[in-house]
């Protein structure tokens, strides 16, 4: 029998930076020891610098289930909406479950970080003391995250404490912690007004290769003109040239020690509440110091090049993705070009994972779909396993996906993205046991791609809903609700015309209103309404249009049924019909008038030269005769 199957959640944002892959490479390696699922919930939110397609990304944090596993951990410091991440941690309270949160020291969850403020504190000093900076800027992360506040607070504690005044519009507050912040503030300062700096301090390393790269592109050399230094040692600030300038500390190990706290809490093993992992300041070439490590060259060219192969192989793969999609006009087509694309990632598993209102297909109102978590029921419309599509049932969106708690003999990877367009939530995709995600950015461009394909077939079956609708809306009396003279004209003339080459018997039932004038002068036009109403009523209820049996209005208080194949015993029994469901109405509603007509009809072999509008003259004289005969009888 198998050992039962941990699973863990792990929700994170923008998992293509070092900081958070490194972390989540830790985790991996405990989870493939320990039989555990690793189920990690990823949003991609400011790549559009729209609000409302951040919610689209973010909406996929509310799929998570707390209560479907065994334990959580939440690297909630990479997450850019505070309102997002005190919904997460609230939500993870609740759920009972062990949690570890890393970097963000909260009582009720263990804590896994460093001493930011210390760290930062010796950095700042080194800069100071050691390369006598007087003029510092200092490019912070988002405002109300922890690690930002005790990183920027520690600049600014070195600062006054060497008589060096804080000039606010010397600091820079990135939204994201990601390399465009640094790109954006390098720009900032070297267009400031204020004293070109000596040294700047980034918060982390990927805003200071951004910040560097920036400042480069403009003539700035590093370190000859300005100091520069990182945070976090990542792997691509160390081999940078110049080498950046950082805080060194173990983000596997981090991520290890993460997994082995839940796994041993599960066990009934007791830790304390909080880690403080060492770290190590790295004085190398962007602040003027000379590389203290030698390079592995041979692991650095090996690293480049899986890199480059990484790169080459998935860009070219993702913009024909996007090529092919975009000439998918259903949604049939674009599942079938997904399943060929599927093939080509690698992975052991696939879910395309569909909220049943999807394409609004209930609904008449554009505003009907969901943006804040998932439908009830969802419909898996691709199901990939082991290198075979298969069929799977709809499942409750709180199950996730059925399998993920299922146990397994080995320990599996599973990453849940969101399908969405701006904050309209289409479904979600699942991935397992795949390196794509892990390796390369360009899978969020390739799931993205999804989202925009199924997006368009959505506005297309919306279109054509539409369009529909707007057809039946010009062949339809909007009074009377069945067909006008034009609905009349566009129904019937292929068929005539087959009955004209067919030699097939065609009838033109000719019915007029008696007395609407006289209903309108004393009871009102709203009862004239009524009366008119009713006559197409009975139309309908004497008529069927599977025996190709057409009523409409033919204007004003005239009417018409076009039918084929039809005998004079049959017309009498419409006629018959359409009688006595206005005696019906008349009686039922105890108007203080009967609504009467008066009908005449007239059947003829067509041929070729059969006139449909001779045919309506002729049943109209028929009708007019049988008008005239009840008006003698009423004298």
């Amino acid at each position: 029998m198998n050992k039962k199957t941990v699973n863990i959640a792990v929700i994170a944002e923008g998992i293509n930076e070092e900081y958070q892959n490194t972390i989540l490479q830790g985790i991996h390696e405990y989870g493939s020891l320990h039989n555990m699922n690793i189920s990690h919930f990823i949003a991609f939110s400011g790549i559009l610098k729209n609000q409302k397609y951040d919610m689209g990304e973010f909406n996929i944090y509310n799929l998570a289930n707390f209560s479907k596993f065994d334990g959580l951990i939440l690297l909630i410091n990479t997450i850019s909406s505070p309102a997002v991440t005190e919904k997460l941690i609230e939500r993870a309270r609740s759920s009972g479950k062990p949690t570890v949160c890393i970097d963000n020291n909260i009582k009720e969850f263990y804590h896994i970080g460093i001493d930011n403020f210390t760290a930062m504190e010796k950095m700042v000093k080194h800069i100071v003391e050691y390369h006598d900076a007087k003029k510092i800027n200092y490019i912070s992360g988002p405002v109300n995250n922890p690690e930002s506040q005790l990183r920027l607070k520690a600049y600014k504690t070195v600062l006054e404490q060497h008589g060096i005044p804080v000039e606010e519009d010397r600091i820079y507050h990135g939204p994201n912690f990601r390399g465009e912040d640094g790109r954006m503030a390098a720009s900032i300062f070297m267009n400031s007004e204020l004293e070109f700096p000596d040294a700047i301090i980034c918060a982390n390393d990927a805003m200071a290769l951004s910040a560097v790269i920036e400042l480069e592109k403009n003539g700035k050399k590093i370190p000859d003109d300005v100091l520069v230094t990182g945070f976090d040692d990542i792997y691509a600030a160390h081999n940078y040239s110049p080498q950046i300038s950082s805080v060194k500390r173990p983000l596997k190990q981090t991520g290890f020690l993460a997994c082995k706290l839940i796994h041993e809490r599960i066990n009934n093993i007791e830790n304390k509440q909080s880690y403080i992992l060492p770290t190590e300041c790295i004085f190398a070439e962007s602040c003027g110091c000379a590389n203290q490590e030698d390079s592995d060259i041979a692991l650095f060219r090996k690293t480049n090049y899986r890199t480059l192969e990484a790169y080459d192989t998935y860009v070219p793969m993702v913009n024909r993705m996007s090529c092919i999609l975009e000439e998918c006009l259903t949604f049939e087509e674009t599942l079938s070009v997904l399943k060929d694309l599927i093939k080509e990632i690698s992975c052991e598993k696939f879910f395309l994972c569909m909220c049943d209102n999807w394409d609004d297909s209930n609904d008449n109102s554009e505003l009907a779909y969901t943006s804040n978590g998932h439908t009830e029921v969802i419909i898996p419309v691709i199901s990939y396993v082991n290198g075979e599509f298969v069929d799977c049932p709809p499942f409750k969106s709180e199950e996730m996906l059925p399998e993920i708690n299922a146990d397994n003999s080995k320990s599996s990877n599973y990453y849940f993205m969101p399908i969405h367009f701006r904050e309209r939530c289409l479904g979600y995709c699942v991935v397992c046991n795949c390196e794509f995600p892990m390796i390369s950015a360009l899978y969020h461009t390739w799931v993205a791609n999804i989202s925009n394909s199924i997006e368009n077939i959505r506005k297309i079956r919306r279109l054509d809903k539409l369009l529909s609708k707007l057809d039946q809306l010009s062949i339809t009396d909007p009074l009377v609700q069945i067909y006008n003279r034009n609905g009349l004209s566009k129904l019937t003339q292929p068929i005539f015309e087959r009955c004209k080459q067919n030699g097939e018997d065609v009838m033109i039932m000719f019915i007029d209103m008696d007395d609407l004038k006289l209903i309108n002068d004393i009871y009102g036009h709203a009862e004239g309404d009524f009366a008119l109403h009713s006559i197409a009523e009975a139309m309908r209820f004497a008529s069927d249009e599977k025996k190709e049996q057409i009523p409409a209005r033919f204007g004003g208080d005239e009417f018409i049924i076009f039918a084929t194949n039809i005998t004079n015993e049959e017309a009498d029994r419409i006629t018959e019909k359409i009688n006595e469901h206005l005696d019906k109405i008349n009686y039922t509603y105890g108007k203080p008038y009967d609504v009467h007509v008066s009908i005449g009809y007239y059947i003829t072999k067509a041929n070729h030269n059969t006139d449909f509008d001779k045919l309506i003259g002729v049943a109209d004289q028929i009708m007019y005769a049988d008008k005239k005969m009840k008006k003698e009888k009423a004298r």
